[in-house]
């Protein structure tokens, strides 16, 4: 099974990433370097959720692990943020088995490889 690591930038108690699949970076550190964030996705096998262009921008030039879902969607309360990405989650999570990188905007999903 997939599993993940949530970037600090998104919530830490949200229902949606709540189980063993999913790390928060809060649970590593809450200091980490993007540098720092990558190498222990790729170490551990795990694809970064993150609103960070950082990311997305990096896993252009180099290939998986680590893959990333970059979510492109602004801000939203976190009720809104978590009815949408329900939403979309199911679609999210096939698209990331085919790309290396899966963009979530509020009108459509892009993956890129």
């Amino acid at each position: 099974m997939e599993q993940f690591l949530v970037d600090v930038n998104l919530p830490y108690y949200f229902n949606l990433w709540n189980n063993e699949n999913f790390i928060h970076q809060a649970d590593i550190s809450n200091t980490a370097t993007d540098e720092e964030i990558w190498n222990y996705a790729k170490t551990h096998n795990l694809t970064i959720i993150t609103k960070d262009s950082d990311f997305s921008n990096r896993i252009m030039f180099t290939e998986p692990p680590p893959k990333i879902i970059h979510i492109k969607i602004g801000n939203m309360k976190i009720k809104d943020l978590h009815n949408f990405l329900n939403s979309v989650w199911e679609d999210v999570l096939n698209m990331n088995k085919s790309f290396k990188l899966v963009n979530v905007f509020t009108d459509r999903l892009e993956g890129i490889n």
